[in-house]
């Protein structure tokens, strides 16, 4: 049972920029095990960027990031801690980032064997076991190109989740797929939910967040404006650039 006292990610008076844009402005975040935080806000607003700072893809000017008892430090001072981080974080992209010339399963299998040194079989076995998890074991020996892109997607997180990583992040998981296809992922997502793994997704499905979420953070100019459980935040916003954000989001 972990410690859901200690958070698995500490981030206190984080900023980020790109040149001259201040993209993450003295960011304080906590998430604690076993908690759903959705983030919420406009393109270019910042959650993207966040998120990638915890797991070592983005460098940060300055502040403090403590993942999973890991310190990142600024400008990429943090090798070691970086690659003990990359193997506790998954994480899933826009994109599926899969191995065209390599199987389903031999995608799912090449990192816990090459980073965690686990046998050919037992890999074969978990891969699997993974597989028929997010709903797709009977794809196991086809190619990416051969599956459709909510499939794909389902692949990838099979791939993040055999590392047997203790924190999950998901950068806008659905937003490349065709519409009919993002239930399908997110049904896989909100099974990871129930069975208790900590989790940040950037999405901007605002019904996903509002029933799988902890927590909900709204993120303006670089800035958490707001945050709370869902309903609170969606039902009642209180700050009005939130107001303003889910007027627009929500009257489609």
């Amino acid at each position: 049972m972990n410690d859901t006292t200690q958070p698995i990610v500490r981030m206190q008076q984080l900023n980020k920029h790109f040149g001259s844009l201040h993209v993450l402005n003295n960011i304080d975040l906590d998430i604690v095990p076993g908690e759903v935080v959705v983030i919420i806000g406009a393109s270019g607003s910042g959650k993207s960027t966040l998120i990638r700072c915890i797991n070592g893809l983005e460098e940060f000017q300055s502040g403090n990031l403590v993942v999973d008892s890991s310190e990142l430090l600024p400008y990429g001072k943090s090798t070691q801690a970086l690659q003990k981080i990359r193997t506790e974080v998954g994480m899933v992209f826009q994109q599926f980032n899969l191995f065209p010339h390599l199987s389903v399963l031999d995608n799912v299998t090449l990192a816990p064997m090459k980073v965690r040194g686990l046998s050919r079989d037992d890999a074969i076995s978990s891969g699997k076991r993974l597989l028929d998890r997010v709903g797709i074991a009977d794809q196991a020996d086809k190619y990416p190109s051969h599956l459709s892109g909510g499939q794909q997607q389902r692949v990838a997180l099979a791939r993040a989740l055999a590392m047997e990583p203790r924190l999950m992040l998901f950068d806008e998981p659905t937003s490349a797929l065709d519409p009919e296809m993002i239930g399908e992922v997110l049904d896989a997502m909100r099974e990871l939910a129930k069975e208790g793994m900590t989790m940040v997704i950037v999405t901007h499905e605002m019904g996903f967040a509002r029933e799988v979420a902890d927590r909900v953070i709204f993120i303006h100019k670089g800035e958490i404006a707001e945050q709370g459980p869902p309903e609170k935040l969606f039902d009642t916003p209180q700050h009005e650039r939130t107001q303003s954000f889910l007027a627009r989001v929500l009257k489609h």
